[in-house]
């Protein structure tokens, strides 16, 4: 039987894994990284999730995780305010259990999780790379977790060329998740409370809740799309392309682009 090694075992390497074992191969994921974990990302899944998730067979695992349902959507706009309904609903679930959940279905599926291999690995989904921008220009981001009342919506939040999303996730818990020029935050010292009182809309918006994780920060993040060594491994998820969080669909194409080559890596 065919083995597919992947290189990473988040979203995009755990969805490659299924996809490989339901083609039949033997699976193989390499996370040196100990798992699951707390992650920078807006934990927002598109309505479009649903059938992609189904295919791999983890549909009602996502639903028995209890993510939070978002109907609708608010845009911040200083004191200007733009909202509508979502066409379909969307879902909020953190990082920590998406990353988790898909991880324990392929390891029940019948993938091995190891450190480290020798073999060359088949798909490479091991996540963004840093770059070299300039320095003050640099974007980066961050996130925290959040106790107090919820809602039903996702509200993007922009100001001084920083914006900052905030929705439900599981068990009643609010994720707040930003992205920001380095020049802006270093103006705050990178003190992400005291940045989310400069916007008056968010600060209000914040006020009932209370922050029950420390800040997380990542970066320098540069969009963009990587085809190096394509020719030799299949690339997925951010590791094929780094998207605007903006869009709300990074962890669709994680999971998109890993079924994917998980597939792909099978038959050629």
């Amino acid at each position: 039987m065919q083995r597919i090694n992947i290189l990473g075992g988040g979203p995009a390497g755990s969805a490659a894994a299924l996809g490989a074992l339901r083609a039949g191969a033997r699976v193989q994921i390499i996370e040196k990284s100990r798992l699951p974990r707390h992650k920078v990302c807006g934990e927002f899944f598109s309505p479009e999730i649903g059938p992609e998730l189904e295919r791999l067979g983890v549909w009602s695992a996502f639903l028995a995780a209890g993510p939070a349902s978002v109907r609708r959507t608010a845009l911040h706009f200083g004191t200007r305010l733009k909202s509508s309904r979502l066409p379909d609903p969307a879902f909020g679930l953190s990082r920590y259990a998406f990353d988790q959940l898909l991880l324990d279905r392929a390891r029940l599926a019948g993938a091995d999780v190891v450190v480290q291999a020798q073999a060359r690995p088949a798909i490479v989904a091991t996540g963004r790379r840093a770059t070299g921008s300039t320095r003050g220009q640099r974007l980066f981001g961050f996130k925290a977790h959040f106790e107090g009342p919820t809602d039903d919506a996702v509200e993007l939040f922009f100001f001084e060329r920083c914006y900052v999303g905030v929705s439900s996730i599981e068990e009643g818990r609010t994720n707040v998740c930003g992205l920001a020029p380095e020049s802006f935050l270093s103006r705050f010292g990178f003190e992400y409370d005291r940045i989310m009182m400069h916007c008056p809309a968010l600060s209000a918006r914040l006020k009932p809740l209370r922050r029950v994780i420390p800040w997380l920060s990542t970066g320098p993040l540069q969009y963009g799309q990587s085809f190096v060594n394509a020719a030799l491994a299949y690339p997925a998820g951010d590791a094929l392309s780094f998207v605007d969080p903006f869009t709300g669909s990074g962890l669709l194409a994680a999971v998109r682009s890993g079924a994917m080559a998980g597939r792909a890596a099978v038959i050629g």
